[in-house]
């Protein structure tokens, strides 16, 4: 009888009414939705489920039941990426040395919550963080992909691989009672072929999308070693092919050229920062194919911060060194075309400035369309993620950015972003933050 009951009062209950899945019109005044290609003008791009799934000619009037972001005046092109960040660190090294005793780990999660949706209303949709706290930075990932968080899509490195003493050995420079607990905690750093393989290992176990290693010395670790090889040949190829073996991507931190030609010949994916480039290396890079990220940005701030004391004294030797010769380096490299793609190593500088790095890709050589390109598509492809991001053409991520002004004759546009769009959804529009998360 209850059976009956419960099979008549359903049958009374009306059928629950088929309801499209929600879509999103943007109306651009012009359109930049293939970097590298000349900009259409009035479009309607048609979002849905996170995705572009038309683009069309002129304004054309959403139906019934679509949201309209009325983007006429503007002009509209995808979402950016920065393939080198740091989403814990604030770009204050005063007050990270300060707190560095009264700070753990949960309120280092709350600073990246807060430089994501910096780094998201900048424009930068997508961002590559190489170096964090694996388990912290893995749970702002996952928040962020489900909604929980406003950011941008994270592709995450965990903690850079090291040789003990190198410029990811976060034992140096510390007092011995820190330095011996630091070293307990510590698994990121490897002597010898075998050891580094157990530490990618470790890493890619702890959630890392992509492996970060310590090619040479580095201007802001605590440690008078200079910018010069630490890691040898054969930690390097154990470290890429352990990493490429799991499908992992592998980004590089090198200065000198020595250490940027063993990170090449073992097969990495991209050269972070490269400030020390010579032509054996350059034919090196064009020969293999392998990106240079170039952080212009991160040796321009790194010397303002040691010049002004913020930095330990360890750090002024290699801040001068690697400021005076990265900006010939990189014109060099361009000038000989190798692959670029945007990187910042924003968290040395602070996050929300990103797109400053446009104007000295620029000086360095870049047409505002290639450093466009270098942000979008080419940083697209140094993920291995060119067939969902860098463009809007339909089956691509609904990640696009609005600005006033035509950034392919003015670039510096780009670092004041009037909207953001991320996977369809509206963060920031006319300049202002919107309500997040939305219904």
């Amino acid at each position: 009888m209850l059976l009956l009951a419960a099979l008549a009062c359903s049958a009374a209950v009306p059928a629950l009414a088929q309801t499209s899945p929600k879509e999103t019109y943007v109306q651009a005044g012009r359109l930049l939705d293939r970097p590298g290609q000349t900009p259409r003008g009035a479009s309607t791009l048609i979002l849905r489920d996170g995705k572009v799934v038309e683009v069309r000619d002129g304004f054309v009037a959403p139906e019934t039941g679509a949201t309209l972001v009325d983007l006429r005046d503007k002009f509209v092109l995808p979402g950016l990426i920065d393939l080198h960040v740091h989403l814990f660190s604030e770009g204050d090294p005063v007050k990270e040395r300060m707190s560095a005793l009264t700070e753990d780990e949960a309120d280092e999660f709350v600073i990246g919550i807060e430089d994501a949706r910096r780094d998201l209303e900048a424009g930068f949709t997508t961002v590559r963080d190489l170096g964090s706290n694996p388990r912290a930075i893995r749970a702002l990932r996952d928040a962020v992909e489900r909604g929980a968080i406003a950011g941008p899509r994270i592709v995450n490195a965990g903690r850079m691989i090291s040789v003990s003493g190198g410029h990811g050995d976060g034992t140096n420079g510390l007092a011995e009672a820190f330095a011996d607990t630091v070293a307990h905690r510590q698994i990121n750093t490897c002597d010898g072929a075998d050891d580094c393989r157990r530490a990618v290992r470790q890493q890619i176990g702890l959630g890392a999308q992509v492996i970060k290693f310590a090619a040479t010395g580095g201007v802001l670790s605590n440690v008078a070693g200079g910018l010069g090889k630490q890691m040898s040949d054969e930690e390097m190829k154990a470290v890429v092919e352990t990493a490429h073996a799991f499908g992992r991507r592998v980004a590089v931190h090198a200065h000198a050229a020595e250490g940027v030609r063993g990170a090449v010949e073992a097969g990495a994916d991209s050269i972070e920062h490269g400030s020390f480039l010579d032509d054996a290396t350059i034919a090196a890079m064009k020969a293999h194919g392998t990106w240079l990220v170039p952080t212009m940005i991160a040796p321009v701030t790194a010397l303002a911060n040691a010049r002004a004391g913020k930095l330990p004294p360890a750090t002024i030797p290699k801040a001068e060194a690697a400021a005076a010769a990265a900006a010939a380096s990189h014109a060099r490299a361009i000038k000989a075309g190798v692959k670029v793609a945007f990187g910042t190593d924003t968290g040395v500088s602070r996050h929300g400035e990103n797109a400053r790095e446009f104007a000295l890709l620029v000086r360095a050589g870049l047409t505002p369309a290639g450093a466009i390109r270098a942000a979008t598509l080419d940083a697209a492809d140094a993920l291995g993620r060119k067939d969902q991001l860098g463009s809007l053409e339909p089956g691509k991520a609904a990640d696009l950015i609005a600005v006033s002004g035509d950034p392919l004759q003015d670039v510096t546009v780009l670092e004041h972003v009037d909207t953001v769009v991320r996977a369809g959804v509206v963060h920031k529009l006319g300049g202002k933050r919107q309500v997040f998360p939305q219904d």
